[in-house]
């Protein structure tokens, strides 16, 4: 079985999958965008990162991004900041090393996903091997992002995966480590996973129950009861396999649906 980025994938195959599962992939620049606004709330400002040009093009910062903000926060707290995509497809708004509409490739300075925003931090504010290889793992760590489709969860994975090796070798000219990749390729099947977000479940994991039973004369009658959180549209009576990711800081596994509440 070949796995296809969504660009490669031929017209039909994008029309059903637009149809049948509401698959809309985003344009790097719209990633931006998007991103840029999250960077302006969190600068207390406008995003240090890049500027937007009026033809969907965008100019990256040449300088050190500038910390601490005017309200006090400093990079480590950057880098600690928790982020989510959902629904996230191939993660355009969490890596950019392509443009998942365009295809792309984009270069390592002009990329403007949280994690290459996370990352080009960590690389402009420590040069030690060691302490980029702890800031760049609580980079990731803070990092999340979760997709119905597998093929396009495996191919996110990928992006995440790749996306370290990169930044890596751009600061230190180096590829690193086997058991470096190691720790982080287990950061990220952790914090991007399969979930329908309409339920908090593994997609296709509610069941019917059937109970049969016999009368005295060898008649059977079955009862099949569907499963209560599909049937009553509550997020929290599902039958499936809630899923569950992890809590890097306390060390402890979490079910997705009880985050939703806090």
């Amino acid at each position: 079985m070949l796995l296809r980025p969504r660009v490669n994938k031929s017209k039909a195959e994008q029309e059903y999958r637009s149809r049948d599962k509401a698959e809309v992939f985003t344009p790097a620049w719209i990633c931006n965008k998007q991103n840029n606004l999250i960077d302006a709330a969190w600068f207390s400002g406008t995003s240090p990162f890049n500027i937007e040009n009026d033809d969907n093009t965008w100019e990256s910062a040449t300088g050190k991004i500038p910390f601490p903000t005017p309200d006090g926060k400093t990079w480590q707290d950057y880098v600690k900041d928790t982020r989510l995509e959902m629904a996230c497809g191939e993660a355009p708004y969490l890596v950019s090393r392509y443009g998942v509409v365009s295809g792309m490739d984009i270069p390592i300075k002009e990329r403007i996903g949280i994690l290459d925003r996370k990352l080009r931090v960590v690389s402009e504010n420590v040069d030690n091997v060691r302490e980029w290889i702890k800031w760049a793992t609580i980079a990731y760590q803070n990092t999340y992002g979760f997709e119905w489709q597998g093929d396009n969860l495996l191919l996110a994975r990928e992006a995440m995966l790749y996306t370290f090796f990169d930044y890596y070798k751009e600061k230190f000219g180096k590829t690193p480590a086997q058991l470096q990749g190691e720790k982080i390729a287990e950061i990220i099947s952790w914090n991007l996973w399969q979930m329908d977000g309409l339920k908090g479940v593994i997609p296709g994991s509610c069941y019917e129950e059937v109970q049969e039973e016999f009368n005295l004369i060898g008649e059977s009658k079955k009862t099949i009861t569907k499963c209560t959180g599909c049937e009553k549209g509550d997020i929290t009576k599902h039958n499936g396999i809630y899923c569950i990711l992890k809590d890097w800081e306390k060390g402890k596994t979490v079910r997705f649906i009880d985050l939703l509440n806090k």
